[in-house]
């Protein structure tokens, strides 16, 4: 079975940087992009960040320009890099890959707070 494993997070101050990342173990059936997603207290989990399996990249308006979503295949690890955070960029960090059916991690958490 699938397992995905996020880390990275943690308090940050407005302005700074973390990179997160997610490792994946067992094998993914087919080709698949891989997705960041985010969940804040009291709302629905959202997508952020996608790599298509063509290698392309797609951001939600609120962090483009300030994150990067990458991948190392050798690895079977998914970075996000985040740079100029928020305090809106609170949540719980995920990663998955869309439409595989794949638990669920645990995230990690992301406090943007002074």
């Amino acid at each position: 079975q699938v397992q995905l494993v996020e880390s990275g997070g943690g308090l940050v101050q407005p302005g700074g940087s973390l990179r997160l990342s997610c490792v994946v173990s067992g094998t993914i059936d087919g080709v698949y992009g891989m997705a960041w997603y985010r969940q804040a207290p009291g709302k629905q989990r959202e997508s952020v960040a996608l790599m298509a399996s063509v290698g392309s990249t797609h951001y939600v308006d609120s962090v483009k320009g300030r994150f990067t979503i990458s991948r190392d295949n050798v690895k079977n690890t998914v970075y996000l890099q985040m740079n100029s955070l928020k305090p809106e960029d609170t949540a719980v960090y995920y990663c998955n890959a869309p439409g595989k059916n794949i638990p669920w991690g645990q995230g990690t958490q992301v406090t943007v707070s002074s």
